[in-house]
């Protein structure tokens, strides 16, 4: 069965996600996309999952179709958006997999509906309790629209694709994503992202994760320090962690029948 899209208004802006249903008696899978990309990064696990489980991904707001939309949004907004969607699907108890920033929704939204969630799956994302970071760590990521703005379009392109994906198919897909944005709403965006996922850390919110985790993470992942950030996650906390040789950050498109089988394992242990 194919994904149907739909929509869900907030006061900001229109969101677009996708669901497949396979049945009333079947556990939810919700696809939560990282910072500049959009539903087509799960294109492959929500192929692999169709028929098998209710399917659910979007374009994050601000993102992809979800777009015009006023970035005047934090991730507790994002985290109450999302939770409206799944009610709106009857979504009962997902589990929640996100990707980079995907991985920040779903903490925020764990810690604003405790019990709400059957599981979580982190794919190359970070913890964001404050313990794991610097000040210095957190005031540098609410300087970046500047940054972004200083490198030609194509270069900072080129770096976003090579920095995040390491397989002709990841990048492939990363490109085509990049290429529905022009450089000056791109950077804004970007800014935006890495701004309100520090205004979450410094919060001190408890997110300490209390349902079933399984911490997935490229090898050659060069995204800021996800890596260090997810041996300190695993060590300091016991969470199942699972290296995938050779992928980058968009691990899921690195590597999409690898982690769609550490998915599905995982999703089959909590029925």
């Amino acid at each position: 069965m194919a994904a149907v899209s739909r929509t869900y208004d907030t006061p900001h802006g229109r969101i677009v996600y996708w669901v497949d249903h396979a049945g009333a008696d079947r556990p939810w899978l919700v696809f939560l996309p990282g910072l500049t990309a959009d539903h087509r990064l799960f294109a492959r696990q929500m192929e692999a999952f169709s028929g098998r489980y209710n399917c659910l991904t979007w374009d994050a707001p601000a993102h992809g179709r979800s777009r015009p939309f006023a970035l005047a949004f934090d991730m507790d907004d994002m985290a109450h958006w999302l939770h409206g969607i799944l009610q709106q699907e009857g979504a009962d108890r997902p589990v929640l997999v996100g990707q980079s920033l995907g991985g920040y929704i779903s903490q925020v939204y764990m810690a604003l509906y405790p019990g709400a969630v059957r599981g979580f799956v982190s794919i190359d994302s970070c913890s964001l309790r404050r313990v794991y970071y610097t000040g210095w760590e957190l005031a540098m990521l609410k300087h970046t629209e500047r940054m972004y703005l200083s490198i030609p379009w194509n270069l900072l392109k080129a770096w976003g694709i090579a920095g995040t994906a390491k397989s002709t198919y990841g990048r492939a897909v990363m490109a085509d994503m990049l290429a529905d944005y022009e450089k000056r709403e791109y950077c804004a965006l970007a800014d935006h992202g890495f701004r309100i996922f520090a205004q979450a850390v410094e919060a001190e919110r408890d997110y300490t994760l209390r349902c079933p985790t399984l911490l997935i993470c490229g090898t050659r992942d060069q995204a800021g320090s996800a890596k260090r950030y997810n041996k300190r996650w695993t060590e300091l906390e016991g969470h199942r962690m699972v290296w995938l040789p050779g992928a980058g950050h968009n691990a899921n498109t690195d590597l999409p029948e690898t982690v769609n089988l550490h998915i599905g394992r995982f999703v089959e242990e909590l029925q």
